[in-house]
């Protein structure tokens, strides 16, 4: 019998029992009161009327009050006749009276009557004693019925509550040990469910699925023993090294680079714990460290690093190391699990000497330049002193053409050997206490001729005293300078830029505002980048200051941002630590 048609049964039954439990309660019930009822509004009734009319005789039936009491209640008692007999009893009693009221032989009569009310009160006490062994049955019958109903409800419910639960639930249990057992990969376990049920199916179906991932695993060992060789054969032919490990921070695996700029060829490392190695290997110590510093890298994909210098091939080479942490969601899981990592250290040599070949060049190339255009300048000056004769109006626009391209190319060699400087890690910072007034003035001088070409006025704003800034004054007022000059070159003529400083916590906030396009959004986060110039923009540049300004900024120990509102102008803050 199916599960399904044992529980609609088992749960039907019951229920009808109950119901059947309920009828026979409330009609028990019911009969009971209806018994009850009839006692109490005609037998009592009766009584109590018979004794108004005794009292009536008691007390001086010649009152018109008593006389009147008598009447009253002889009437009540002839609407309440209910017994065998009683008719007969209570129209004697209304005879008896009316010959009372006639005044014939006064003193035997209400003896008679006497003798007739107390007929009737026996009458109606013997019926009282009658219902109330009725009554009586009835409520024998009744607990009878219900006590035989409610065992009979107990003993199916008793029945199902020690067989249903355990014939449901104990295949479930057996059920789920052997998944657990499959989850474990042990393929050979079988369900043993000999019933007709959909447990009996389940169990079936389970075979049948345990059975065919045993063919399964043992038709595909071999393929995957041949994946792995295929695997490690690849590993081990990478040029870059490769370390992997488990979940324990044991190694898997080392490829043979690995190994060979490690210095570990000839000793065993597979199976032993990274920590044990690192600590007679320097640079294998180097390169797991960041395992044993936080566990953040466990939820993100990778951890980049910077270069390693490593001496390899007979040179110093430049590696780029990656901590990849391998994390899968296990099989029927929803949690991820770390299973282990991977060191990735790539070979970045080559592009490391192409970035010294091309910043030794650049360097060179614009430190040759700064000598023939300080000439250019130099005989510009003679030419605009006229030294050496007069010059006509279109030789002064030419001269002044060259000179304006001349400092262009200036300030370009300028960038250019600044950025030398950043790209290969030797700036030279002089920090001392600086003003920042002094520096402001400084910046807003050096560009009052450019603002005063497109009649933009340079607004300085000073918030209070403020205290010197630790800084390298002349790069500072470099930084400072050339945030002037993009937003004079980039505002409205006839605008104002405004440049102020104020104190906020323990450093001093130098801010440029000016009034031009903006900056769109999508290129906000790139406006610092080295090379980068906004696409589809008009004015000149390398795309070197603002990357230039962010390294000088930085390396003071500073922080410097933009804010813009497209098609309102942008404002740069850099902010420098306190004296």
């Amino acid at each position: 019998m199916k599960i399904k048609t044992k529980l609609t049964l088992g749960i039907g039954l019951l229920f009808c029992l109950i119901v059947l439990l309920a009828a026979l309660s409330t009609f028990y019930i019911n009969a009971l009161s209806k018994d009850a009822k009839n006692i109490l509004t005609d037998n009592y009734n009766t009584l109590e009327y018979c004794r108004e009319m005794l009292n009536a005789l008691n007390n001086d039936l010649d009152s018109p009050s008593q006389q009147n009491l008598f009447a009253h209640n002889l009437k009540l008692q002839k609407a309440n006749i209910t017994e065998s007999g009683e008719a007969a009893l209570t129209g004697k009693l209304e005879l008896d009276y009316q010959l009372l009221q006639a005044e014939v032989s006064k003193d035997s009569l209400i003896k008679i009557i006497q003798n007739d009310i107390t007929a009737i009160m026996q009458l109606n006490m013997q019926a009282i004693q009658q219902k109330s062994l009725i009554v009586k049955e009835s409520s024998t019958n009744s607990i009878l019925w219900i006590s035989i109903t409610g065992a009979v409800c107990f003993l199916l419910a008793f029945t199902m509550l020690m067989n249903l639960p355990g014939n449901i639930a104990n295949p479930i249990k057996e059920l789920t040990g052997s998944i657990q057992e499959i989850a474990a990969q042990n393929y050979d376990e079988r369900l043993q469910f000999h019933r007709d049920d959909e447990f009996g199916d389940l169990a079936s179906a389970f075979n049948t699925m345990a059975l065919k991932l045993a063919e399964f695993r043992a038709g595909n060992i071999a393929q995957l023993l041949i994946e792995k060789k295929r695997i490690e054969t690849l590993i081990n032919n990478m040029h870059d090294p490769v370390i992997g490990l488990d979940e324990n921070k044991k190694v898997l695996f080392m490829n043979h680079t690995a190994l060979k700029i490690l210095g570990l060829q000839d000793k065993p490392v597979t199976g032993m714990a990274i920590q044990d190695l690192a600590m007679q290997n320097d640079l294998l110590r180097l390169l797991a460290q960041d395992l044993f510093i936080t566990s953040e890298h466990h939820h993100s994909k990778k951890s980049p690093s910077s270069p390693i210098k490593i001496f390899a091939d007979g040179k110093e080479s430049y590696f780029e190391k990656e901590m990849i942490p391998i994390n899968i969601i296990p099989t029927g899981e929803k949690e991820e699990v770390l299973i282990g990592n991977v060191i990735l250290l790539q070979n970045i040599t080559p592009y490391k000497e192409l970035d010294f070949a091309k910043t030794n060049f650049i360097a060179t190339v614009s430190h040759e330049l700064k000598t023939p255009i300080s000439s250019i300048k130099m005989s510009l000056q003679l030419l605009e002193n006229e030294k050496i004769g007069t010059l006509n109006h279109e030789q002064h626009n030419l001269v002044e053409s060259i000179r304006d391209d001349a400092g262009r190319l200036l300030k370009i060699t300028g960038e250019l050997l600044n950025m030398t400087q950043v790209e290969s890690g030797s700036i030279q910072m002089n920090i001392v206490a600086a003003d920042p007034a002094e520096i402001v003035a400084y910046a807003v001088n050096t560009n009052k001729v450019a603002a005063e070409q497109k009649n933009i006025q340079l607004a300085v704003e000073q918030a209070g005293d403020v205290p010197n800034v630790m800084a390298d004054r002349e790069k500072t007022s470099w930084v400072l300078t050339n945030l002037i000059s993009n937003a004079i070159r980039y505002s409205y003529e006839h605008s104002i830029v405004n440049i102020a400083i104020k104190l906020m916590g323990d450093v001093v906030q130098f801010s440029v505002k000016d009034t031009g396009q903006g900056i769109s959004p999508e290129y906000v986060e790139k406006i610092f980048d080295r090379y980068f110039r906004v696409p589809d923009s008009k004015k000149e540049g390398t795309g070197l200051g603002l990357a230039i300004s962010k390294e000088f900024i930085e390396a003071q120990g500073g922080q410097i941002r933009v804010e813009s509102d497209y098609g309102a102008g942008s404002t740069f803050y850099f902010s420098l630590n306190t004296v």
